[in-house]
């Protein structure tokens, strides 16, 4: 009885272990961030244009040093336009995607006035070094899926909320592409744009914090109002 006893339970884990082994097993954190980032941009793809407002701030040291507030209105087929509420009120810039310049209106009260820029000119970088087409929700999605292999192969993290979803991974600078640095994501599930990127470095000190809030999708803005 009790060589049966025991044969029994072996046989029962046997199958149990053959049961478990068939199982699908569970996605990893890269592959759920992957999963995201083509859900994200899926949908900002299908989108004809959106405001956002953003707030960017930068460290120096780990310390704040400078702090944005500027809007985003972006057109299909990569039209641009920025305009600054802080440190610079009325300044507007525009530009578009793949372009190698760009204009600059740095008067609001004066809008003849304009300055065209290459968009490799320093005077038109952001304090932490990003060339402006490097700022908006697209380049940011195509950071992403240059970084495959480091999502999937360094530590990262994913939880999903009711509202949102947030991740961390690890990735090559998006402005030299040289050295690793951490990001933190938030992607609103509502309309599934990011509602805040963190990005520091490997001491974990702060980089570069970026805010997004009031989406506005598909506000069927004139192709005029990207025209400096």
């Amino acid at each position: 009885m009790a060589r049966s006893c025991v044969t029994f339970s072996v046989v029962a884990l046997l199958l149990f272990g053959a049961v478990k082994s068939t199982l699908p097993a569970e996605p990893s954190h890269g592959d759920q961030i992957i999963a995201t980032a083509h859900k994200m941009i899926s949908v900002i793809e299908s989108v004809e244009d959106f405001i956002c407002e953003a707030e960017v701030i930068y460290y120096r040291n780990g310390e704040e040093d400078q702090r944005y507030q500027l809007t985003f209105f972006y057109k299909q087929r990569g039209k641009i336009r920025i305009k600054f509420s802080r440190p610079y009120p009325g300044v507007t810039v525009f530009y578009k995607v793949g372009d190698e310049k760009l204009t600059v209106k740095p008067f609001k009260f004066l809008p003849v006035v304009k300055f065209h820029f290459s968009i490799d000119n320093r005077m038109v970088r952001t304090p932490s070094g990003q060339r402006i087409d490097q700022t908006d929700v697209q380049s940011f999605m195509n950071f992403l899926f240059k970084n495959v292999k480091w999502i999937q192969e360094k530590e990262n993290a994913f939880y999903e909320e009711e509202e949102q979803i947030k991740f961390a991974f690890y990735a090559l600078d998006y402005i030299e592409g040289k050295g690793l640095e951490k990001y933190r994501v938030f992607v609103s599930k509502k309309h599934w744009f990011p509602t805040r990127i963190e990005r520091y470095n490997l001491e974990g000190r702060p980089i570069e914090i970026s805010i997004f809030k009031n989406h506005v999708i598909n506000p069927r803005l004139e192709e005029t109002f990207f025209s400096p």
